[in-house]
């Protein structure tokens, strides 16, 4: 008996030239994982247009990406005035089911999982039924499944795209980026810890430690140091590229650092490093899941002697 003819994927159903809009609204390393799948979309299908709907504070993620043709804001009007084909819901808030429904898109596609996801006219499987391996996948790989999904052939996953602005001005001398804190306590190493190997990185490794913190943040534990406090994103884009070397817990700048090949040193309390590591960059991955401030200031000293980033 002949085989049924294959389906066409929903790829080949869009005209040439159509309009994509990826939302994705927030959550620093989320966008940043994020860009490893449009870069795989693009080069299957140049002609395509790709916006990108997200919050106005992490725009910087997506700003001056060849891949990404238009930055949206989150807003009904926003999208459905750009007029995509397709509306792809990777972010799966009920905020952005709202924004799916009201973009007027001929095609709505998210994953199956997603809360309410019966709005999409394309619902994505998991990323293990997508990729036939049955085991835990990185951020990076569970965003391009759905690529693989809509049509695009299964390649290796490439590095996040961030790109820099060679117009700020950072430090000319050599120095290492640190970011000492995270989202919550568990997945924060002491502050005396960062210390402790920041002096190290001056004294051994002939590095100047620089800080990254935000508005919130008590970076008074670091006043000996240059601390980067609530920098814009564009900036910090710039200076974590131009580092020689990136030490932090498990959070967005370590993914940031990713996206440009710089060595990392992260460190894991409770978050699963399968699904967070830093993608496709040399790391080394510190964890305790029981108490992060288990992990002692050799071990990372350790782990950056291993990196040969020191004079």
């Amino acid at each position: 008996m002949p085989s049924a003819p294959r389906m066409p994927s929903l790829l080949e159903r869009l005209p040439s030239g159509s309009r994509i809009a990826v939302i994705r609204l927030r959550s620093l390393g989320d966008c940043v994982l994020t860009t490893p799948a449009l870069a795989l979309l693009k080069a299957h299908r140049p002609d395509l247009q790709l916006a990108v709907v997200v919050e106005c504070r992490f725009r910087a993620v997506f700003e001056d990406n060849p891949d990404v043709a238009e930055i949206l804001r989150p807003t009904t009007s926003a999208i459905a005035a750009w007029k995509p084909r397709l509306v792809l819901n990777l972010h799966g808030g009920t905020r952005s089911m709202a924004l799916t429904i009201g973009s007027r898109a001929r095609f709505r596609a998210g994953f199956a999982h997603h809360r309410y996801s019966f709005i999409y006219s394309r619902r994505i499987p998991r990323a293990q039924e997508v990729l036939g391996e049955e085991r835990p996948v990185h951020t990076a790989e569970h965003v391009a499944s759905a690529m693989f999904w809509l049509g695009v052939p299964r390649q290796e996953i490439p590095r996040a795209k961030l790109v820099a602005d060679p117009a700020i001005e950072v430090p000319s001398n050599p120095y290492a980026v640190l970011h000492p804190f995270a989202s919550q306590q568990a997945k924060t190493w002491p502050a005396d810890r960062f210390v402790a190997v920041a002096h190290h990185l001056k004294n051994r490794c002939a590095l100047e430690p620089i800080f990254l913190a935000g508005p919130t943040d008590d970076a008074d534990p670091f006043a000996g140091f240059r601390v980067y406090r609530n920098a814009p994103l564009k900036e910090v884009k710039t200076l974590v590229s131009r580092s020689q070397l990136f030490i932090g817990n498990d959070s967005g700048p370590a993914h940031v650092a990713a996206s440009f090949g710089i060595p990392e040193v992260v460190l894991f309390g409770p978050s699963d490093p399968v699904t967070w590591a830093p993608w496709r960059t040399e790391a080394r991955v510190l964890t305790c899941a029981e108490n992060i401030s288990a992990l002692q200031p050799a071990e990372v000293i350790t782990a950056i002697e291993s990196l040969q980033v020191c004079a």
